[in-house]
Formats: C-alpha cells, sequence, structure tokens
C-alpha cells in the first residue's frame, strides 16, 4: 500500500525517532508499505517519520544512483546491490574530508541544495530480522545512509544549509507546506493552524 509522505513543517519531521523491538506492530507489512511508497516517489530513501512515525526506522536502495557514468565501476556495482533495511541505527563515527553533494528530499520536493557531509561513516543498526550489524560505508552509500538517519534525528537536509541559502528558500518551504507544490506522489500537508 502506497502510504502518504509527510510535508515539509510537520511537527513529526523534527521529532527523534524512539527506538522500537520485534514486537512493532505489523512491522513487515510497514517495511514494505515503505518499500513501495519509496519506488512509486522514485526515491533511494524514506524513513519512517516521513510517514508520521516517529521512530528509528529507515530503508535506503541506491540502484538509481548506479547509472552515474562518471562513476568507477566498482562503485557503480556497490550501488546498484545496495538494499537495506535499517532499524534503532547510530552513526558511531563520521570521518574523513568534507564534500558537497546535491540532495533533495521526498518531503521538501522541487529543492535541491549541496550539503557538506563527512565522506566516510561507521554505522551500528539491526536489520529487518533483528540481526546487529556494524559496517563502515563511503562516497554516496555514506551520504544517502546520512541523510535518512539524519530524519530519524529529526534533522532535515535544509538545516545544514547556510542562513543566506534558507532565507531565500523561506518562501519556496511555505508554499511546500501550504500544499502548493504539484508532486506526483501522495503527500499529506501539515494542519498549520494546529503546528502554531
Amino acid at each position: 500500500m502506497t502510504l502518504s509522505i509527510l510535508a515539509y513543517g510537520d511537527p513529526v519531521l523534527r521529532k527523534t525517532g524512539q527506538s522500537i523491538n520485534k514486537d512493532y506492530p505489523q512491522l513487515n507489512e510497514l517495511i514494505a508499505n515503505m518499500w513501495e511508497t519509496m519506488y512509486k516517489a522514485n526515491g533511494v530513501g524514506l524513513a519512517a517519520p516521513q510517514i508520521g512515525l516517529p521512530i528509528r526506522l529507515f530503508l535506503v536502495d541506491t540502484g538509481p544512483f548506479a547509472d552515474d557514468e562518471e562513476l568507477a565501476p566498482e562503485e557503480q556495482e556497490a550501488l546498484k546491490n545496495f538494499k537495506k533495511v535499517f532499524i534503532n541505527a547510530k552513526i558511531e563515527e563520521e570521518s574523513g574530508t568534507n564534500w558537497a553533494f546535491n540532495e533533495g528530499c521526498l518531503s521538501i520536493p522541487d529543492i535541491r541544495e549541496d550539503v557538506t557531509r563527512k565522506d566516510t561513516i561507521e554505522i551500528s543498526y539491526l536489520d529487518e530480522n533483528f540481526k546487529p550489524h556494524k559496517e563502515t560505508y563511503d562516497g554516496i552509500l555514506a551520504r544517502v545512509i546520512q541523510h535518512e538517519y539524519d530524519h530519524i534525528e529529526g534533522i532535515l537536509f535544509t538545516d545544514k544549509l547556510s542562513s543566506l541559502k534558507k532565507r531565500l528558500l523561506k518562501g519556496k518551504l511555505v508554499n511546500i507546506s501550504k500544499g502548493k507544490i504539484d508532486v506526483e506522489y501522495k503527500m499529506r500537508f501539515p494542519d498549520l493552524k494546529k503546528v502554531r
């Protein structure tokens, strides 16, 4: 089932996600619905807060990046085959050099900006079978994971922009929060009367 993606301005996007356990209700169905929602919206990642659930769950499929001909063949291969569920994730360390990459977000449609992040992360998480993992990623894989991880921390990529850039985007962001945006996927817009 395709779910609605929350638009910028919804308070759930600002909540720190709660950890979950194996008994979380209908978890397998939720994960399946999140995959379906992400693919329908042409995304490469989706976090539970984006569908209105303030829990520590996100998923990533970097397959669409594998077509980038500027990447080395081994990096294309790694991106093509990367599809994972992250539960109760914790970034243990961010290291390496800072690099800028153009990011967008399903909750903030039609806005793309360069965001600077460290190029390597070490992350611990549980997969959908609650098996623990501790892994290191770099490059685009690290970037997509960092972006989705921010969602479970209540952070949006626009928070990482300069104050000047934020001021320039303010009108667009207000329009998104008011539903003045045309998208190809289901979105839910905040009730701004309640938010105030």
